[in-house]
């Protein structure tokens, strides 16, 4: 019997024609815990740091999980353990981050809109580094840390302006993009940033975009700003780390990004040879550390034919699996029990109340109702995105660790939407 082809899941796997992640039946946890549900393999993610390890080894570096990809406690509990930082955009995910025993001081703070409240407490905390976006945001983090006598550790982002050929949504690098400061502006905002009171000048940082396939906007992008730091210290401003953001893509559907380790060997090749090779790294990988860690599990409610397309509906929806509804992004479809019957071509979708509410168009699958099947790559930028829409309780999350699997986010019941939530109070008749 042939069984579907499982791109980029090295832990996720047939075994007979029962699919499991590392040794533990998926179809054992659907059972358990329901449906929809999330189920991260901490195996592949061990295996995407190491990468990483292996790319930087002898090198100084500072692992700094994006942590926007996916935010759960346990998840943060495991790369804290492994010794990585975090990479930031708000002050909830501080929060998140030191519930989840991480360390403030390996925490980078990005994000184009942090207000005072969180510079200040990001300040307490004694954060690493600001990744400072734009020319206001520096003169109000100086403003900030003045005001209660610190001094802020700033890294300014710049905007290089090269394609990461990406989606458009997740670009960030263009100029027509709203992240970062303009190529052209880097100096004199270097310059002002070096006067201002309650700031240091530490380091320089690029992101570009996420869910990169290609080494060539990376070399295009060090390129850029390796001749940056050479103009900026030449006007007597030391950089002390060099910051090259994150946003490697993952294989969603025979996507060949390079892996971690290659790319970096190419980056540092580059580095080494410009005479940078000695400074201190940060990078800021999310989605090619969680992204193959995750699937999602969902049961067919119904299967309902009709004239130009057959419906798939399962019990999990856009409110679980926002990337297909947002970015027309592809994932991979599964059943968890193989069946020997013909295939049909189905679009998949949820029960919520909007035509875009689909989790998979055009797929081949041989399946009935009850049965359950499995949505593959869904670490990255699913539960961490989730909603409420349609008072739906968000997803149950486990954690399996070999043959061991634990419940690491319970299913939220209708009353946890409306928690913190009053009726208005009734006036007399």
């Amino acid at each position: 019997m042939t069984h579907p082809t499982l791109p980029g899941h090295p832990h996720i796997a047939y075994q007979g024609d029962t699919l499991c992640i590392e040794n533990v039946r998926v179809d054992d946890l659907a059972a358990t815990y329901g449906t929809p549900l999330f189920v991260y393999s901490q195996a592949a993610m061990q295996d995407a740091l190491a990468a990483y390890q292996r790319g930087f080894a002898g090198r100084k570096l500072h692992i700094c999980y994006a942590m926007k990809a996916n935010s759960s406690l346990a998840i943060l509990q495991f790369f804290a353990e492994q010794g990585c930082g975090f990479d930031i955009v708000s002050g909830g995910e501080l929060e998140r981050v030191l519930a989840a025993g991480g360390d403030a001081g390996k925490v980078i703070f990005s994000g184009v809109g942090k207000t005072r409240a969180e510079m200040l407490q990001a300040l307490q905390a004694g954060i690493l580094c600001f990744n400072v976006e734009s020319e206001a945001e520096l003169e109000e983090l100086s403003a900030v840390a003045t005001a209660v006598g610190h001094i802020a550790p700033v890294s300014i982002r710049i905007n290089p302006n090269v394609d990461p050929k990406t989606h458009p949504y997740i670009s960030t690098g263009l100029k027509g993009n709203k992240f970062g400061i303009a190529h052209e502006r880097t100096l004199a905002v270097y310059q002002r940033a070096a006067s201002l009171p309650g700031l240091q000048v530490v380091g320089i940082d690029f992101h570009i975009g996420s869910q990169i396939t290609e080494t060539t906007p990376y070399l295009d992008a060090t390129d850029r700003l390796l001749d940056l730091i050479e103009e900026i210290e030449a006007a007597g401003i030391p950089i002390h780390h060099i910051d090259f953001g994150g946003g490697l893509g993952i294989n969603y559907n025979g996507d060949t990004p390079p892996a971690a380790d290659t790319l970096w060997a190419q980056l540092l090749a580059k580095i080494d040879a410009r005479g940078f090779g000695n400074r201190q790294f940060v990078i800021e990988p999310g989605r090619s550390l969680v992204g193959n860690a995750g699937l999602c599990v969902t049961q067919v409610l119904y299967l309902k034919p009709g004239e130009t397309k057959n419906f798939c509906i399962v019990d999990a929806a856009m409110n679980d699996l926002p990337r297909p509804t947002m970015y027309q992004a592809f994932h991979a479809i599964a059943p968890l029990q193989v069946r020997a019957e013909p295939a049909q071509t189905y679009d998949v979708v949820g029960p919520i109340c909007e035509s875009g509410d689909w989790i998979g168009r055009d797929r081949s699958l041989a399946v009935q109702a009850g049965d359950r099947l499995a949505v593959l790559s869904t670490g990255a930028y699913c539960m961490s995105m989730a909603s409420n829409y349609n008072t739906r309780g968000r997803a149950a999350e486990v954690l399996v660790n070999g043959a061991q699997a634990d419940l690491i986010r319970s299913r939220e019941t209708a009353a946890d939407t409306f928690r913190g939530e009053t009726l208005r109070a009734r006036t007399a008749a």
